[in-house]
């Protein structure tokens, strides 16, 4: 006769059984409401865990995670509330084990530093980075308990290449960048080698963060490169917890080539009224592709 159904912090059983998975893993995705968020909370459902699916937006939250099934709960989580993030991880680690941990959480404004409000830069400071480490030290208690576990950080290409047009944006994935770094060498450094750290720095997804940025010529470096969907993204991260590594760049072809305008600057400046002309034709290009419906 098997045993009754384990209902573990609202989750129902979702193998068909009746009984939870010994195997099943534990993440939560943070921004999980809607775009890239969500994408990779189906993907990781579908790689077989269960899933805190949170979001600033509790209704977003909620909704996401019906929409994912029995494996997902939806929850409110402001990720610049330190106390909460630890809440978080804290309950999960008292019940199960917690696994994985995206903080995908993210805001962005374009334009020049001098056209922005000390608001607007506050903001994207409070989440990108701000509550990029809330995540990421949250995660950490139950992981350095337990002596394994994976925090996978959502940078930007903006993280690594001074983007014009979006360099507030670009200084706090800059430092997200370095924090997810450095902190992986201090977890090496203080002895811990199953704890996984990931940076994943994805050129422009279409997301609702790009959706009201067709006409902008300041998000235009946005659209430089290939645009990306959240699925092909999110499949990148999904690979990623398999097979851990300290940075993603996708594609990855653009990780190096953006490099070179950080490693000769005056290079840059000759170059930069060619790159955002060209970068201004594709986002044309996009708009039109996209209001004819050929694109994604």
């Amino acid at each position: 006769m098997g045993r009754k159904p384990l209902y573990v912090d609202g989750f129902r059983p979702v193998d068909g059984s009746g009984v939870d998975s010994p195997a099943m893993r534990t993440a939560v995705v943070t921004g999980a409401g809607s775009g890239l968020g969500r994408a990779i909370a189906a993907e990781l459902v579908g790689r077989g865990y269960r899933v805190h699916v949170t979001d600033v937006d509790a209704g977003a939250a909620d909704r996401a995670a019906a929409e994912l099934g029995a494996a997902a709960r939806g929850s409110a989580l402001d990720v610049r509330d330190e106390a909460a993030c630890r809440g978080l991880a804290d309950s999960i680690g008292r019940t199960e084990s917690l696994d994985l941990w995206v903080n995908n959480a993210g805001v962005f404004f374009s334009g020049p530093p001098w056209e922005q409000s000390a608001e607007m830069r506050q903001t994207m400071l409070d989440v990108n980075v701000t509550g990029l480490m809330n995540g990421t030290v949250a995660a950490l208690g139950p992981m350095r308990a337990a002596g394994r576990g994976h925090v996978v950080n959502v940078v930007s290409l903006a993280g690594i290449v001074a983007a014009p047009g979006e360099v507030a944006y670009s200084a706090s994935k800059h430092a997200a960048m370095a924090f997810t770094l450095g902190t992986l060498f201090d977890l090496r450094r203080s002895g811990f080698k199953d704890i996984e750290l990931s940076a994943v720095c994805p050129d422009g997804i279409w997301t609702p963060m790009l959706e009201d940025k067709l006409d902008d010529p300041d998000a235009a470096p946005s659209f430089s490169g290939r645009l990306l969907t959240a699925e092909e993204v999110a499949k990148q991260v999904g690979g990623l917890t398999e097979r851990p590594r300290p940075i993603l760049i996708v594609p990855r072809w653009r990780g190096p080539a953006l490099r070179v305008y950080d490693l000769f600057p005056r290079l840059g400046l000759r170059l930069l009224p060619l790159v955002m002309w060209d970068a201004r034709r594709r986002q044309r290009r996009y708009k039109r592709l996209i209001e004819s419906g050929n694109w994604p």
